[in-house]
């Protein structure tokens, strides 16, 4: 199945925690690892819900992020091929 048409999905174990300037952590209590999440980092987050796919994540972003670079889909991918090699995220079987 192409990248594109694929629905990742938050790992639910992990814990969530938005700051007050729009960055957030992610802990994973299994690990005691924690994860800092820039602005856009979080957007992404929250589209993890196993709906999205990624192209839907990406026309997410493009309709809410000013001056999106034409490499975004690239970027947006490596981004959930790291979440997801990392144990944050997956796909759901």
């Amino acid at each position: 199945m192409p990248d594109n048409d694929k629905q990742p999905i938050a790992n639910p174990l992990l814990v969530f925690r938005e700051e007050f300037d729009d960055w957030a952590v992610l802990f994973d209590p299994d690990s005691g690892n924690a994860f800092g999440l820039n602005p856009v980092g979080v957007f992404i987050w929250k589209c993890l819900d196993g709906h999205h796919t990624i192209e839907d994540i990406l026309k997410e972003l493009r309709g809410n992020c000013e001056d999106m670079p034409d490499e975004a889909g690239d970027h947006l991918k490596d981004f959930i091929k790291d979440i997801v090699e990392q144990g944050l995220a997956g796909y759901e079987a």
